[in-house]
């Protein structure tokens, strides 16, 4: 699934070569979505929202896009080769001599003037760490609604505690902190669950940049990341082998190191 700054970087491209520009033809795979309502308006802005992606229109309108584990957004030049077949296209919108193309989304819809403050996903969405200020208290106040024996692993990709953190940044998180993905929410002080989410913060305000990649304590190497997709190799610190397994609704694999990252019955800042 694509993290927070992979769509903040989608936005800003999309943004950056249609914004102000009038659609000059559109189509789309999706069934009832009226893309030809678009054409002859003026795209106005494209921005992230967490890991949802909004194209904003002069009429007010916006199309809403969630990537999920499939989808991503394209800028081409006007018949430029494509670099993913064309039946994987959800929406394509025409502006000038420039081409925006929305493959393999699962979520594609056209939304009406001030329609995302009732929508059912944007609506509800946590701070975004990506968007300054960052409301720590707000994390803090959303987190404590949780169940008490929710795994800490679980609440970080709550995306209505806090928006934008996927699972690679999960996983680094918690490995940088020392904190156990299996910990109980009950079990993190609100200082230790600020210094985790800070944590993510940093990582993903790091990536933001073409070639910055993970912030990490290790030498160069091939490998860019701490435990993520790394069971069995040995961990960077200790040399024990990484561990992972299934956690929370949707089965997401979490990755971490056992004696790095030790089960515990509290957890406070450090």
């Amino acid at each position: 699934m694509p993290e927070g700054d992979t769509i903040f970087r989608a936005a800003r491209s999309l943004d950056h070569w249609l914004r102000g520009r009038e659609v000059t033809g559109g189509r789309t795979q999706v069934a009832g979505l009226p893309v030809a309502r678009l054409v002859g308006q003026r795209i106005e802005a494209v921005e992230a929202r967490a890991k949802h992606l909004l194209v904003r229109f002069d009429s007010g309108s916006v199309l809403h896009t969630h990537m999920q584990m499939t989808g991503s957004w394209h800028v081409y030049r006007a018949g430029e080769r494509w670099r993913k077949p064309e039946w994987q296209a959800r929406i394509v919108l025409e502006a000038g001599d420039r081409v925006a193309v929305c493959f393999s989304a699962p979520v594609v819809e056209l939304l009406a003037a001030h329609g995302e403050r009732v929508h059912p996903s944007l609506s509800r969405l946590g701070p975004d760490v990506l968007v300054e200020p960052f409301d720590r208290a707000e994390v803090r106040r959303r987190a404590a609604r949780r169940a008490s024996d929710l795994a800490v692993g679980e609440l970080l990709l709550d995306q209505q505690v806090v928006s934008g953190i996927g699972n690679i940044y999960r996983c680094e998180a918690l490995f940088l902190r020392r904190i156990n993905p299996f910990t109980t929410r009950s079990d993190l002080t609100d200082d230790a669950l600020d210094a985790l989410v800070s944590t993510a913060v940093t990582l993903m305000r790091a990536n933001l940049q073409p070639g910055q990649g993970f912030a990490r304590e290790f030498g160069k190497g091939p490998e860019r990341t701490w435990v993520y997709r790394r069971t069995g190799r040995p961990c960077h610190r200790c040399r024990q082998p990484i561990r992972s397994a299934q956690l929370g609704e949707g089965a997401r694999r979490v990755y971490w190191c056992e004696s790095c990252q030790p089960p515990t019955a509290s957890v406070t800042f450090a």
